[in-house]
């Protein structure tokens, strides 16, 4: 239920406050299924041994990661943000690199200098009912693009939040990486007339930098 009040987020009592695409909600308190998918177990099991990594290290080591932390601020919440803990930096460097099957590390990376981002746009094409999904890449992505998707939505969104790890950009050719394999190996083809949301970013050393998100329409056949 939508409600008048100062910005709030997080449960208090049996009801959950957070901000709604039209603002501010207010809603029973309900807990979510746990449906225990492939996937979701695997990010719990690098969770449960990146955090036991953690209490593996010297002292002297857990305390460069707290200074390295000092200089990374959480991500905004109701207008709020602080430096991550040592442990939340750690965390969030050797899951991330876990991930995606890198080498895990047990001092702070240095905070790279992205390149400038390889997909410029996504292109959904549809040729005698087959269907592709393209980003159009003017460079080449590399081997650290990471492709996030949403399932396919109502085209009257204008935003999405909501996505998944597809893979890594698949290298362009002629100026396009095609990444329907990796789509629809996660959410199937997309119907005709709906919204797919895709979201890109780098990743470097654990590090992410900021993604960018596009979104297309998928055309009737041509």
């Amino acid at each position: 239920m939508k409600i008048l009040d100062i910005p709030q987020s997080g449960k208090r009592g049996l009801y959950v406050s957070q901000g709604g695409r039209y603002g501010q909600i207010s809603r029973a308190l309900v807990i979510p299924s746990n449906p225990r998918t492939a996937s979701q177990m695997s990010v719990r099991a690098i969770l449960t041994r990146v955090t036991a990594r953690w209490r593996s290290l010297e002292e002297s080591q857990r305390a460069a990661w707290t200074a390295a932390a000092s200089g990374v601020s959480s991500v905004s919440r109701l207008g709020q943000s602080g430096p991550l803990t040592g442990q939340q930096l750690f965390n969030k460097i050797n899951c991330t690199l876990a991930l995606f099957g890198q080498t895990q590390v047990d001092a702070p990376p240095a905070r790279p200098q992205f390149p400038v981002l390889g997909p410029q746009n996504l292109v959904i094409a549809n040729e005698a009912d087959v269907i592709t999904l393209k980003l159009t890449c003017p460079t080449d992505p590399g081997q650290t693009t990471i492709v996030r998707g949403s399932k396919a939505v109502s085209q009257g969104f204008g935003k999405f939040t909501d996505f998944r790890v597809l893979g890594a950009c698949p290298a362009p050719v002629q100026g396009s990486a095609d990444i329907t394999s990796l789509y629809t190996a996660r959410y199937g083809v997309p119907p005709v007339g709906t919204k797919v949301f895709v979201s890109v970013n780098q990743v470097v050393n654990g590090w992410e930098d900021r993604p960018v998100t596009f979104a297309a329409v998928v055309p009737a056949s041509a």
